[in-house]
Parts: structure tokens; C-alpha cells; sequence
């Protein structure tokens, strides 16, 4: 992990977590619940994508009765990365703090949200990312077979290797960021969408000088529905990670703040 600056305290921080749908409806009100008894200080934004099996419906009843849950509705399913995207606007408009992602799915534990926020907002060391990792010590999966396994530890590892980055679990999902932090990694011109969304963010952050922090998590594989892992995802990700790796993207991509740190540290 980067750990170029010290992170100023966010006291009372404001979070926002954000959780994407598609065909969740009978992993949304149980994986609400949990989040929500959790961390009772936080919103919840719920975005799905137009689901076919009334998974937004579900939502809104939900968030009728919970003032603290909101739902966006998106018109068409497009993708993992965008579905983030468009709750990280409304989280930057809204000023919110921190702003977590987490699966709909019941695989990443709501319990350790607290924990990873406390991370994000505090200081000494602090940090501006802060990922559950499944593959760091004390990290563990539960419940899946050994090709899954082996894919996110290749996936991994090739990305260590590819991009030169320290962090041991770049393609987790389970995050809490600090809103200042998005805001200098140019959201606008990420381009991937499904499992190399989350590459692309963490790389992003570590690149702009900013600490990423590992909290270790243990995975567990959903119980209900389908997963949403598909091979064209995987060689998005491969293709992708390779030609970061070729070819770096120009600081440009960065903010004039990023910037500046990075030729302070130089």
C-alpha cells in the first residue's frame, strides 16, 4: 500500500453506501436490513437496473418506509461500473463523506463496514481507500469452488504484476472511499464496466499518491440467485489491465491535486 501523506480526520462523517441491483429481489430486503442495522448512521442508495423481477419495486417499498433508503432507477442494464458511477454523482452532490460499495448479494458482510469507515475517516494512518480484502491475512472465501479461486488470485496476481500495484486485492468489491478522493481520480473518463471497474478505481487512487488500506474480510459465495461473473467480464478485465500495463494512462487523467503530490513525491 502507498502511503505518501497523512489523511486529516473526518469527524461525524457522513457515509452513503451504495448498492447495485439487478434481479436481487430475494437477496435486497434481507442484505438492507443487515446494512442498515450495521451501521445506522449511514444512507443507503439502492440502483438498479431496471430489473425484470421487480427487484426496484421491492426497493421502493422498501424505501418508503425508511427515510434513510433511496432508490435510483435506471432505464437499461448497463453494467457494474456505470451503476457506481451514477450513485457516486449523487453521493459528490449531496456531500457526503465517505461512500461505500457492497453487493447486493449477501457475499460481503455489512458488520465490517464500520470498521473499514472508521479507517477512511480517521487519521494516523488513515486512508482515502479502503478495500475488503479476501486475500490479505485474516482474509478468507467461504463456499467457492477451486476455478473461482484460482481465477481472482490469477486475476490478481497478473494485475500486481501488469500495473506494478501493492494492493493484494484490486478487483474486490466491497470498498469505502473518501469523497474527496473520487473526486481527483476524473470519474468521468473511466471507461470499464464490470469486474475492471474496480481495477481501474483502485489504480486510479493509488497512482494519485493517496493511501489505499486493506481490511480484511471474509467472502462468502450468495446462497440465492445467480452470480453475475461471466467470462466476457474476465477479458474485459484482461485486456484492459494489459494495455494499462503497456501503456500507462497520462497523469492527465489525474487532478491538478493528484498532481501535485505526485511531484512533491518525485
Amino acid at each position: 500500500m502507498t502511503t505518501p501523506f497523512m489523511s486529516t480526520p473526518i469527524p461525524n462523517a457522513r457515509m452513503l453506501v451504495i448498492v447495485p441491483t439487478y434481479n436481487e429481489a430475494e437477496s435486497l430486503p434481507p442484505i438492507l436490513a443487515r446494512i442498515r442495522s450495521a451501521v445506522p448512521f449511514a444512507d443507503v442508495l439502492v440502483v438498479d437496473d431496471n430489473s425484470p423481477d421487480g427487484t426496484g419495486q421491492i426497493a421502493d417499498g422498501l424505501a418508503a418506509r425508511d427515510q434513510q433508503v433511496t432508490v435510483l432507477h435506471r432505464e437499461v442494464k448497463d453494467g457494474l461500473g456505470r451503476a457506481y458511477l451514477a450513485g457516486f454523482a449523487i453521493a459528490l452532490d449531496r456531500g457526503y463523506d465517505l461512500v461505500a460499495e457492497i453487493d447486493a448479494d449477501g457475499s460481503h458482510d455489512p458488520a465490517e463496514l464500520a470498521p473499514m469507515a472508521a479507517l477512511a475517516a480517521g487519521a494516523d494512518p488513515g486512508a482515502d481507500l479502503v478495500i475488503g480484502s479476501r486475500w490479505v491475512p485474516g482474509g478468507s472465501v467461504q463456499n467457492w469452488p477451486w476455478h473461482r479461486r484460482a481465477i481472482s488470485r490469477t486475476a490478481n496476481r497478473y494485475a500486481a504484476l501488469m500495473l506494478r500495484t501493492r494492493i493484494r486485492d484490486i478487483t474486490a468489491g466491497f470498498r469505502v472511499f473518501r469523497a474527496d478522493a473520487l473526486r481527483e481520480i476524473h470519474l468521468d473518463d473511466v471507461a470499464s464496466a464490470g469486474y475492471c471497474f474496480q481495477i481501474d478505481l483502485a489504480w486510479r487512487v493509488e497512482r494519485a499518491g493517496m493511501r489505499v488500506a486493506e481490511h480484511p474480510i471474509r467472502f462468502t459465495e450468495r446462497t440465492e440467485g445467480r452470480s453475475k461473473m461471466t467470462i466476457g467480464i474476465v477479458l474485459e478485465s484482461l485486456w484492459r489491465v494489459t494495455v494499462w500495463g503497456v501503456k500507462p494512462p497520462h497523469r492527465s487523467a489525474l487532478s491538478a491535486g493528484a498532481e501535485d503530490r505526485l511531484n512533491r513525491l518525485a
